[in-house]
């Protein structure tokens, strides 16, 4: 008993005291190294005979923004499905995003923009740190409740610099194209997580498999998240392709990619549905993995059917991922995937890479023409051929692997061996005051319990809709 107030302080001072050490160490590294590149620095940028209007941050801002938006809207609001820990999936999405965003800055700056002495940063700079952002929210997602804030910064501060060498062994030592990033981004970010998933298993965790469920208002939440990932995922993909054309192409694909794994999302989830309806986790999901699938061959010549196509069969393999896969994972392999990253992320990511090293391969200079060089420089000046290029895309997909399951291993490791306080766990209930504790306001029913008429808390009942002209064919699960 003597030593339960001085844990109790302990608990209470670990994310103060990390947040404190990490931003002030971030600061320090800050001023000793980071600067402003030649088109944001007031001198260098007017030294030389300059438009305004010629300036990058023109033409890169608006996509920055897109993702931006996906990065602390979108995934944030996806994470909510939770009953009982939509705050803590906001909020730690929040936290997350502003420490990788400032890490990867850094680590990133080191290795692809350190010159002179300095790391120089602009309007790129913005866009590539939210990317690494997004991978480690993607992480998050597959041990979301099973980890605390502090634990969270710990899993960052180590992805972040396994995401910074990864991308660069891929993108720069073997000339891999991945604009949009189903390799560095989205398979590594999934597969990361999941080995992380599987070193933090605990089983007393079975206990608390009742607290996944949903509710209506949960769902709802979600689905704020799946729109706003759905309607900028083109940005997102194309917001450091080549300007002109192949931006250009890039958006369109992913634009046809998204449409196509929709529908096939919702054919899926109807037809391996109870009684035909639709599933909401299907919808909010499934329905994304077009605009993974399409990250890596978004730039090339994969033409609007290709788009469709890959985005159709990735709408249907994640829907089925959930239906039939996950039980799966985490019976036999004993990985609790809370978010299923890997039915969004991982398969279709992989998926995508595959998708890739074809679309590569078949690369020509007539289908290209002058345009050959911004999507494969070393193929157009004859340093490298077609299949060549197609063989060193897969083998980026094998390196991220590695670099993602080694990484999660020793990220939880380090997790388990440090004794932080996850102070989220579903099996434990910390008092509300507590950080990664929410206290329930009214208690409803989960959506996975509930029938699909009963109403909650006065709302109107769940009415079906779409429904067939003589089943429950497009029913909503309940």
């Amino acid at each position: 008993m003597a030593g339960s107030p001085s844990r109790a302080a302990g608990r209470r001072l670990q994310l103060p005291l990390l947040c404190l050490f990490l931003q002030g160490a971030t600061a320090v590294l800050f001023a000793v190294f980071v600067r402003y590149n030649h088109k944001t620095d007031a001198a260098l940028w007017h030294r030389g005979n300059h438009s305004n209007a010629d300036n990058e941050f023109y033409f890169r801002y608006p996509s920055f923004q897109d993702v931006h938006a996906m990065v602390f809207v979108g995934f944030g609001f996806l994470m909510v499905f939770l009953q009982r820990y939509g705050f803590s999936s906001v909020g730690f999405t929040f936290l997350l995003a502003a420490f990788a965003l400032q890490w990867s800055t850094l680590v990133q700056g080191f290795l692809h923009s350190f010159h002179s002495g300095h790391i120089h940063v602009g309007v790129e700079s913005m866009i590539n740190a939210d990317f690494c952002a997004g991978a480690a929210l993607i992480s998050f997602g597959a041990v979301l409740g099973k980890t605390g804030p502090a634990q969270l910064l710990l899993m960052a501060l180590l992805e972040v610099v396994l995401f910074g060498i990864n991308e660069f062994v891929l993108l720069h030592l073997l000339g891999v194209r991945d604009a949009g990033g189903s390799m560095t981004i989205h398979t590594f970010g999934a597969y990361f997580g999941l080995v992380l998933s599987r070193v933090l298993y605990r089983p007393q965790l079975e206990k608390s498999k009742h607290r996944q469920g949903s509710v209506y208002h949960s769902d709802l939440f979600a689905m704020i998240g799946t729109i706003f990932l759905w309607i900028f995922w083109p940005s997102f993909n194309s917001a450091l392709t080549a300007l002109g054309a192949g931006q250009h192409r890039t958006a369109l694909n992913t634009y046809y990619s998204l449409a196509a794994s929709t529908l096939g999302t919702f054919a899926l989830s109807a037809l391996v549905g109870e009684d035909g309806r639709l599933d909401m986790v299907h919808i909010q999901n499934a329905a994304l993995a077009g605009g993974v699938v399409v990250g890596t061959s978004s730039e090339m010549m994969l033409t609007p059917f290709g788009a469709l196509a890959a985005g159709f069969l990735a709408g249907t393999v994640s829907t089925l991922g959930y239906k039939f896969f996950t039980p799966i994972l985490e019976s036999k392999f004993k990985v609790q995937d809370t978010c299923g990253v890997h039915n969004l992320h991982g398969m279709p990511g992989v998926l995508g890479a595959l998708l890739g090293v074809l679309v590569a391969g078949l690369a020509t200079h007539e289908a290209y023409g002058d345009g050959l060089e911004s999507v494969f420089p070393l193929i157009a000046e004859g340093q490298r051929s077609a299949t060549s290029q197609a063989m060193l895309q897969l083998f980026g997909l094998f390196v991220t692997l590695m670099f993602a399951s080694v990484g999660g291993g020793l990220g939880g490791i380090i997790l388990v061996s440090c004794l932080l306080d996850p102070c989220a766990l579903w099996h434990w209930v910390a008092p509300s005051s507590m950080v990664g504790a929410e206290k329930p306001h009214r208690s409803f029913p989960t959506t996975t319990r509930a029938p699909a008429e009963a109403t909650l808390s006065g709302l109107p009942p769940r009415l079906p809709v779409l429904r067939g002209p003589s089943s429950l064919a497009g029913a909503w699960r309940a």
